[in-house]
This record gives structure tokens, C-alpha cells and sequence, in this order.
């Protein structure tokens, strides 16, 4: 039997290709999104992947929501922690929902997620958590330091949780994207992509979604049952961790 996966924010940009990759892998895989609708119900119609909506900064929503996954498709025993959003402003302007509403989804909503299905896992002594941080989480970036803060969290309960997991055989890792050729990045002026962004990436392009989907395809299976508490950086060679 296929194991499932369930990946949060699965139904555009970096989200949908995983989802997509992890299908095509051979798992029975739920994409959960949070606000477009017309484009979840389009993916699940182009992809016949299964769609849930529920906001993951919600822990109750979370719990009902991987309920009706798991009543659907069966246990979880892949979770992608993608679901993320931005509230960009330099620090002295940023307001306190900015803050609140960044750290919440980025941050709190990967225990959300993660917490419903641990037990699980552990009962059946295997599991994967696979947490998309960010470069910027690495990094730090101006104007985010909502962002920054949270996928930096990110990174901390992926090392913690990972010491957890291992005699259990759950692994916890995380992936870090540069800047990949999202909806949100194309959106960037031509102007400011070629004189301010491509410029700092060494291998001279956007990274493709499908590119950091790879990777999560390899964390999730058998083969990468040693790789755990790890960093993928992925960002054409533009930061070095």
C-alpha cells in the first residue's frame, strides 16, 4: 500500500509541484490550502490530487482537518510543512498583526501540523517531516523580519524535533529555497530581477519548483532514513549556511 503524504499549501507554486512530485512517486498524497479556492478545485481537477482547506495557524482546524485527510486516504505518515505567507514592512513600520500573522502560519503552523500527526507516527514507528524554511530564515532579510524570525524558528524545531523523532524512525529535516520561479517572484519588475536578484545567485537563474519538489521526494523515502535534523539549501550557491 502507498503511503500518504499531506502537504500544507499544496495547491500553488512551490506547494502544488510537490504535491504533484510525490504523486507521481507513488503516493496517495492530500493538498491542504487556506484561501483560493477556484484554484485548489482547479488543481484537484488538472492533478485528481484531493484538496482540504483549513487555515493551518488554527491547532483546532489542523486536528479537523488531518481528521478528514486521514479518514479519506488513511494514516499520515509524510508531512510537508509548506503553507507560508508574507506581510512584508521595514521593522519600525511593521504593526503587531503584521507580526502576529506571519509567526502564526510560518511558525506556529508547523506545531499545528506536525503535533496531530506525531503520535501517530510514533506508534507506528516511521514517519517524515519535511519543513520548506526559507534562505531568508538563514539569512535574515530587511523588511522581514516577521519572515525571517519564523523560518528561522523553522529551522530550530526541525533540529529539536529531529532528537525526538530518530528512535522512532520519524525523520525531520528541512529544505531551504532561494528565489524560485513562483507567481509571487515573476510578479518582481523585470528591471529588479535582472539588476538587483539574479545578479546575487551564482548560477545566474531562478530555481523551478520542481527543483526543491526533488528534494522533498528523496527526504521522504526509505533511502533517506539517515539524513535527519538536516538543511537542504537550495539556492543556485546565493547563501551558504
Amino acid at each position: 500500500m502507498s503511503r500518504v503524504a499531506l502537504v500544507s499549501g499544496g495547491t500553488r507554486g512551490i506547494g502544488s509541484a510537490i504535491a504533484l512530485a510525490l504523486k507521481t512517486a507513488g503516493y496517495k498524497v492530500a493538498a491542504n490550502y487556506a484561501g483560493n479556492e477556484e484554484k485548489a478545485n482547479a488543481f484537484r481537477d488538472v492533478t485528481g490530487i484531493p484538496v482540504f482547506k483549513w487555515d493551518v495557524s488554527s491547532y483546532e482546524a489542523c486536528v479537523d482537518g488531518i481528521a478528514r485527510v486521514e479518514a479519506e486516504l488513511g494514516p499520515v505518515e509524510v508531512l510537508v510543512n509548506n503553507a507560508g505567507i508574507t506581510r512584508d514592512a521595514m521593522f519600525h513600520k511593521m504593526s503587531p498583526a503584521q507580526w502576529n500573522e506571519v509567526i502564526n502560519t510560518n511558525l506556529t503552523g508547523l506545531f499545528n501540523m506536525t503535533h496531530p500527526v506525531w503520535s501517530g507516527m510514533r506508534d507506528r514507528s516511521f514517519g517524515r517531516i519535511i519543513n520548506i524554511s526559507s534562505i531568508n530564515g538563514q539569512k535574515g532579510q530587511m523588511g522581514q523580519a516577521n519572515y525571517s524570525a519564523a523560518k528561522a524558528g523553522d529551522l530550530g524545531f526541525t533540529k529539536a524535533l529531529a532528537q525526538e523523532g530518530a528512535a522512532k524512525n520519524i525523520t525531520v529535516n528541512a529544505i531551504c529555497p532561494g528565489y524560485i520561479a513562483t507567481e509571487m517572484v515573476m510578479a518582481v519588475p523585470e528591471k529588479v530581477m535582472n539588476e538587483r536578484i539574479l545578479p546575487q545567485i551564482p548560477v545566474g537563474r531562478l530555481g523551478q519548483p520542481e527543483e526543491i519538489a526533488r528534494c522533498v521526494v528523496f527526504l521522504a523515502s526509505d533511502e533517506a532514513g539517515y539524513i535527519t535534523g538536516s538543511t537542504i539549501s537550495a539556492n543556485g550557491g546565493q547563501y551558504f549556511a
